[in-house]
C-alpha cells in the first residue's frame, strides 16, 4: 500500500519542490495551501495528488483538512511542516499582531498539524514528522527577530517531541535550510543574494529542490534511526 505524505504550505518554492519529489518517489500526495491556491491545484494536477485547503492556525479547519485527506488517502505516514512566512524589520518596530502572525504561521502550524496527525501514527506505530527551520532558528539575524525565534521554536519543539513519540516508532527531525532560491527571498536585491553567496562556502545560493532531498531522506525507511536532528541545508554558511 502507497503512503502518504501531507505537504503543508505547497504552494511556495520548497513546499511544491516536496511534494513533487515525494509524488516521485511513490507516496500519496496532498498539497495544503492557505490562500495561495492557484499553485497547489496545478501541481497537484501534474503529480496526482490532491489539494487541500486551510488557516493551519484554526484547529478546526485543521481536523477537517485531515478529516479530507483520510477519506481519499487514509491517514498521514509523512508530514512535511513547511508552512511560514517571514518578515524583515527592527525588533523594536514590531508590534504584538506581528508576534502573532509570524508564530502562528511558523510554530502553531506545526503543533496543529502534528498533533493531528500523531492520532494515526501513534496507532499504527510508525510515522515520520519534517518540519522546516531555517539557518536563523540556528543562530539568529538581525532585523528578523521574531523570525529567528519562531524558527528556533520550531527546533525545539523537534527535540522534545522526537523523544516523547520515539517510543511509539516516529521519527522527528528538522531542516534548517540556508539561503534557498524562492520566492521568500525575491525581496533581496542581487547584490544582497550575491553576498550571501559569497559567505556561503559553497559561493552560491541553494535550491528548493536540494532542500526537498533532505527532506525525502527523513521520510525514507533508510533514516530509521534518525530522530530529533537539525540537518542545515545552508551550503556550509553556518
Amino acid at each position: 500500500m502507497k503512503k502518504t505524505a501531507l505537504v503543508t504550505g505547497a504552494s511556495g518554492g520548497i513546499g511544491g519542490a516536496c511534494a513533487r519529489l515525494l509524488a516521485a518517489e511513490g507516496y500519496n500526495v496532498a498539497l495544503h495551501y492557505n490562500k495561495n491556491a492557484a499553485p497547489a491545484l496545478a501541481l497537484s494536477q501534474e503529480i496526482g495528488g490532491i489539494c487541500v485547503g486551510a488557516d493551519l492556525r484554526d484547529e478546526a479547519q485543521v481536523k477537517e483538512m485531515f478529516e479530507k485527506i483520510e477519506e481519499k488517502f487514509g491517514g498521514i505516514d509523512v508530514l512535511v511542516n513547511n508552512a511560514g512566512v517571514a518578515r524583515q524589520q527592527l525588533f523594536t518596530d514590531s508590534t504584538t499582531a506581528d508576534y502573532d502572525e509570524i508564530f502562528g504561521a511558523n510554530m502553531l502550524s506545526a503543533v496543529n498539524c502534528s498533533r493531528e496527525a500523531l492520532k494515526t501514527m501513534i496507532h499504527n506505530h510508525s510515522g515520520r514528522i519534517i518540519n522546516i527551520s531555517s539557518m536563523w532558528g540556528v543562530c539568529g539575524a538581525s532585523c528578523e527577530v521574531l523570525y529567528s525565534a519562531s524558527k528556533a521554536a520550531l527546533i525545539g519543539f523537534t527535540k522534545a517531541l522526537a523523544k516523547e513519540v520515539g517510543p511509539s516508532g516516529i521519527t522527528v527531525n528538522c531542516i534548517a535550510p540556508g539561503v534557498i532560491d524562492t520566492k521568500m527571498n525575491a525581496n533581496l536585491s542581487a547584490e544582497d543574494i550575491a553576498a550571501l553567496a559569497d559567505d556561503t562556502p559553497l559561493c552560491r545560493i541553494g535550491t528548493p529542490e536540494e532542500v526537498a532531498k533532505a527532506v525525502a531522506f527523513f521520510a525514507a525507511d533508510s533514516s530509521a534511526f534518525i530522530t530529533g536532528q537539525v540537518l542545515g541545508v545552508d551550503g556550509g554558511i553556518i
